[in-house]
């Protein structure tokens, strides 16, 4: 297989969790070289499950940050990568002796990729958090959920992973180019406030046009039309409907046999509740599969709502290689997929031997031992 687009960088991933691993998977998976440097002792780890997915196909090293001589070592190795990746609080980079200042002194070139929930800046810069919370400030979390409900967060994607992690890549590929142009390296600020308030950046367009309530659940795209929300089906499963284009919503007045002038009424939210009150009880006269069954064939933007088990067997996502499994670990492939270039097949992270990556990184072995080693 080609490699992929990102061979011959090499990026510095300082262990964290969450978004920073994720962001270093996906570049790893597109061909960088990722070496990550746990914090601690020599021989131990932040994380080195060998069943997590995040961590796969990267190289690892364990130096311990207190220890002048491994803080050396990692200006060291900086200074001939192109990228490195960090995701603590602000201000802990320079008080180890490792921030922008003294590694872009170092390495002008560097992209140094900074991941965070608040940002670098900000009243709230210093502050923890999690995905919950940083969806919260930016508006994101109060438009999920159902009318009258409370708001209800979409676990860790919109926050840790679409807003941040997916970020942090975008933004040092980006900085990566310009440091390829120019020789100019550069701080990538990733917040998680902030990708995940760009990721609502339609909905804020809806609401510019008058089109978007700040009422959740009575909206076109958040549950309140009969014709886009899931709906549970005789077996206690639930499907998925997005029949949204006229053509579509046909399609679906077709299958369920819905001739009532009524159902004229698509885009009428004020008859929408009486409408999802006669569809809900129509979706439970028969199973899921019995569902998927009768709309083959039909276009109507329905899909059946699949569980990890299932999602693997889907003949779809078989055909196109959606999911593998490693070393006994069922995980999504890399993606997008490439015409000319290739992805990384995935390897789960396997023992660590320290010393022989310090060896390749140009290490002694003199110098290995006195890292510890």
């Amino acid at each position: 297989m080609a490699n992929g687009p990102l061979h011959g960088i090499r990026i510095v991933e300082f262990a964290g969790i969450g978004p920073g691993p994720f962001a270093g998977m996906m570049l790893a998976d597109h061909g960088a070289e990722v070496i990550r440097i746990d914090r601690g002792r020599p021989g131990l780890s932040f994380s080195t499950d060998a069943k997590d997915p995040l961590l796969r196909n990267r190289r690892s090293i364990s130096l311990d940050l207190k220890n002048p001589a491994s803080i050396a070592a990692v200006r060291r190795i900086v200074k001939d990568a192109d990228a490195i990746i960090e995701g603590f609080r602000p201000g802990v980079m320079e008080r180890l002796g490792l921030g922008p200042d003294v590694l872009l002194g170092d390495n002008p070139r560097l992209v140094y990729g900074r991941m965070t929930g608040w940002g670098q800046t900000g009243p709230m810069a210093p502050q923890p958090g999690h995905d919950i919370n940083y969806i919260a400030i930016s508006g994101v979390l109060h438009a999920l959920g159902r009318a009258g409900e409370k708001p209800t967060p979409p676990i860790n994607l919109a926050g840790d992973f679409g807003g941040g992690a997916m970020f942090l890549a975008f933004g040092m590929l980006a900085a990566l180019l310009h440091a390829q142009r120019t020789g100019e390296g550069q701080v990538v600020d990733a917040a998680m406030t902030d990708g995940s308030a760009v990721l609502m950046s339609m909905m804020w367009g809806f609401r510019a046009m008058g089109r978007w309530s700040d009422q959740r659940g009575t909206n076109l795209l958040d549950t309140a039309a009969h014709f886009y929300d899931t709906y549970e089906t005789a077996d206690g499963r639930h499907v998925s409907l997005g029949a949204i284009e006229p053509q579509f919503y046909a399609g679906l007045r077709t299958v369920m046999g819905l001739s009532d002038p009524r159902w004229d009424a698509q885009m009428d939210p004020r008859q929408w509740p009486a409408l999802k009150e006669e569809l809900t009880r129509l979706f439970l006269t028969k199973t899921r599969d019995e569902w998927v069954a009768a709309f083959e064939g039909h276009e109507v933007c329905f899909a059946p709502v699949l569980s990890f088990d299932e999602a693997l067997a889907d003949p779809h996502n078989k055909a196109r290689g959606t999911f593998v499994t490693v070393d006994g670990v069922d995980q999504p492939a890399p993606a997008p997929r490439y015409s000319v270039s290739g992805t990384v097949a995935p390897q789960m992270p396997g023992a660590r031997d320290d010393a022989a990556v310090l060896a390749d990184l140009g290490f002694s072995p003199e110098e290995v031992a006195a890292l510890g080693h």
